[in-house]
């Protein structure tokens, strides 16, 4: 995976040193934005798990994207200590700096490959019942608790719905290191997500 992630980071600089050298011509650069709610739906600890969040960014000449998100679980997810007598869930989040590029941005249906490079954390926290519902509440103490890297490549169809508003239907994979807990290691919370994102902004 490291080399992987090392071959993604170097087609990508390489694409926009390429684009650099159009600033140092007569072509004007031009300058956008946005805002987007994001789902993923991924497995997490061999279960199914929906993160929701966000990102925004500052666009280059409509392709390049430099900016930030943040992604965090909200369906509960039981933790690999959870047992009849001791029901635990994760909660989990992460975010960091994100950058990406658009490929024949103007076309109706076009192309976007990006990543996210930051951090998050997961705790397993032991679920109460409460009026015959499994509580999980934040502010007890964590049976066990991760601070972790993340690494996040994907790969999007993007499509141009109006001038202020793209849908992007793609696909990204985790890359994980620094989770060790009462059995919870990172290959639990690595894997693939299928990705919707609705883009508002300047394009």
């Amino acid at each position: 995976m490291k080399k992987l992630l090392f071959v993604f980071l170097f087609i990508f600089g390489s694409v926009i040193y390429a684009q650099e050298e159009t600033f140092m011509g007569q072509e004007e650069v031009s300058n956008g934005g946005f805002g987007a709610p994001v789902i993923k739906f991924t497995s997490i600890n061999s279960q199914f798990g929906v993160l929701v969040g966000g990102k925004g960014g500052w666009i280059i000449n409509h392709s390049i994207i430099l900016g930030a998100g943040g992604y965090g679980l909200v369906n509960q997810t039981d933790g690999p200590v959870s047992s009849v007598s001791n029901n635990v869930s994760l909660v989990l989040g992460y975010g960091g700096f994100e950058m990406g590029y658009i490929i024949s941005s103007d076309k109706i249906v076009h192309s976007a490959v990006g990543i996210l490079i930051g951090a998050g954390a997961v705790s397993q926290r032991k679920n109460y019942n409460i009026f015959n519902y499994n509580i999980t509440l934040p502010n007890l103490a964590a049976l066990g608790y991760d601070n972790f890297f993340i690494a996040e490549p994907e790969v999007d169809i993007e499509f141009n719905i109006v001038r202020f508003l793209r849908i992007d239907i793609g696909a990204s994979y985790r890359i994980i290191s620094g989770v060790n807990q009462n059995g919870l290691k990172n290959s639990d919370l690595a894997g693939v997500s299928g990705i919707m994102t609705l883009k508002f902004g300047k394009f």
